[in-house]
């Protein structure tokens, strides 16, 4: 008869924080975002030291360093270029990124297009609050034309960034979007978009409280959508154009096939490419 097993202790949400205190404004929405995390990651019983989180520059970038996860902090606008070579050399890792609008949609415009486009298996959050808050209040991708600052009086003039927009048209296999200030929704979103293969990506409504008061308005605005998932996506794309920023839940779950991870051939290790390269520069 086989000894008894030890019984496999439950990870909790509070396993997955790190002793370092955010620093972040009181009442700031990226709090409770951090903790939408931890209680996804409790919720899929994922180990940290099999989930790696990737950030860029911003307050909301901070977050590897609340948590016991693998973490990386990088440049402004590269996090997803990071976390996509991560996840392709390294295919067990659970791999989020997080950044926010400033940093996702102005600088790194270019890399979430083409994160999704490619499709790997990552899940992408990105809080967003319309501003730039870290810098003191400029104006973001995603801030509204009319929005009246110091930095912009009268405001930009500009037609504001549609992220989920994008993110479906180039390619995204899930698209979603949460509400801080909704904690136990936003995990359950958060789980989905990780149980979920190929690109996910999750925008977060998350106020900022500091340089953009009225957004604290938003938990009077934000509302389930009133339609389920689809897996159609002329059918996601009507819903998103006609949204107004305030529907939450999953838009849009798609099947198309992640970008292949699996390594061709048999691994080779550093001295034998060492050894190649070196017979290479004789025989030139």
């Amino acid at each position: 008869m086989n000894e008894p097993s030890a019984p496999v202790a439950v990870r909790t949400h509070g396993d997955y924080k790190s002793k370092t205190k955010p620093v972040w404004c009181p009442g700031c929405g990226d709090f409770t975002v951090l903790g939408a995390i931890t209680r996804a990651l409790a919720a899929l019983q994922l180990p940290a030291h099999e989930v790696a989180i990737v950030s860029g520059i911003g307050c909301s970038s901070r977050i590897p360093a609340y948590t016991t996860c693998y973490g990386f902090h990088g440049v402004h606008g590269r996090a997803l270029a990071a976390g996509t070579g991560l996840k392709v050399a390294r295919p067990e890792l659970t791999v989020l990124v997080t950044g926010g609008d400033g940093d996702g949609y102005s600088i790194g415009g270019n890399h979430f297009m083409h994160a999704c486009r490619r499709n790997v298996d990552l899940t992408y959050i990105v809080m967003d609050n319309h501003v730039y808050g870290m810098t003191k209040g400029q104006a973001s991708p995603t801030t509204e034309p009319d929005w009246d600052n110091k930095l912009s009086p009268g405001g930009t003039g500009i037609r504001s960034f549609h992220p989920l927009v994008i993110a479906l048209a180039s390619g995204a296999s899930f698209v979603a979007r949460a509400f801080s200030g909704d904690t136990s929704g936003t995990a359950q979103i958060i789980a989905t978009a990780i149980r979920h293969p190929g690109s996910s990506f999750v925008e977060v409504l998350s106020p900022c409280v500091t340089f953009r008061p009225e957004q604290r308005g938003w938990k009077e605005q934000v509302r389930q959508a009133a339609v389920d998932p689809t897996d159609d996506a002329a059918r996601a794309a009507r819903r998103i154009m006609t949204d107004d920023g305030f529907n939450i839940g999953v838009l849009y779950a798609g099947s198309r096939t992640p970008y292949p991870l699996k390594r061709a051939g048999t691994p080779c290790e550093p001295a034998a490419l060492e050894a190649a390269f070196a017979c290479a520069e004789v025989s030139a």
